[in-house]
């Protein structure tokens, strides 16, 4: 139990405090990942909670991952802030599984909005879709809708829960269970990191765990509406998330590196 009860927050708190010894905190991380490897995406979750005094924080899209970790949080009875960022664009049947979980596990899922002068000043400037124009205008619009709100819904949290998984794309396969977000001063638990999509579809199946329907129409990666679209066999899984982008790391910026 040494090797985990490294007291991560407060390692993690170090880094401002003594910029000399950057690499504390992510040792301590990498070790931590090696340690949890051994366990079960619930018993994770579990012994986060087990070691992490304060806040942990659970952000979820509602898609297949997250409904399978919100499962374990809420059958496990574990205190941890759970959070979603209603960017204003998500799809419909979105909305009614939000409803449908709250149902289903009892709890009410914290929504975290846009700024309303930020979003404004979006759209002024670039128009209610003017995301399709460029890669440029797109992250923009993610930045307003999603990144700023997630820095709020991390606020005093000192872990943060993910339903990323490693083989979701390359930028994705080079983290680990584990990771440091040394900007935010927190740890990252990705619970399933290790584990495929099949496999998250089949626990979800065989414990009813509610899902959107939209899977099974083929869209696999599901976000706001008009930047998601289903894919076709043998795309990769990501491949209909801002599909008018060339880029290989398509991502909002809320699990890009922080330096």
């Amino acid at each position: 139990m040494t090797k985990i009860e490294i007291a991560a927050p407060v390692a993690v708190q170090t880094v401002a405090s003594h910029p000399a010894q950057p690499q504390e905190p992510k040792d301590g991380a990498r070790a931590l990942s090696e340690s949890f490897a051994g366990l079960s995406p619930a018993q994770r979750i579990a012994r986060l909670r087990q070691m992490i005094p304060g806040k942990i924080t659970f952000t979820t899209g509602f898609g297949l991952e997250g409904q399978v970790i919100l499962h374990w949080i809420a059958e496990g009875g574990h205190d941890i802030d759970v959070v979603t960022l209603d960017t204003g664009r998500l799809f419909p049947e979105t909305y009614e599984l939000w409803a449908e979980t709250e149902r289903r596990y009892g709890r009410t899922i914290r929504a975290i909005y846009p700024q309303n002068a930020g979003l404004e000043q979006l759209i002024t400037q670039h128009g209610i879709n003017g995301f399709y124009e460029s890669r440029e205008t797109r992250v923009a619009c993610c930045h307003v809708r999603k990144v700023e709100p997630l820095n709020r819904a991390l606020d005093g949290a000192q872990a943060w829960i993910t339903g990323l998984r490693g083989d979701q794309s390359a930028h994705r396969s080079e983290l680990s269970i584990v990771t440091l977000d040394a900007t935010r001063h927190l740890l990252k638990l990705n619970p399933l990191f290790d584990w495929t999509r099949e496999a998250v579809a089949d626990f979800a199946a065989v414990n009813d765990v509610p899902i959107n329907p939209l899977h099974a129409q083929g869209f696999v990666s599901i976000g706001c509406a008009p930047c998601t679209r289903a894919i076709s066999p043998g795309e990769p899984e990501r491949a209909g998330r801002w599909w008018w982008e060339t880029e290989d790391k398509k991502e909002c910026g809320l699990h890009l590196p922080r330096a």
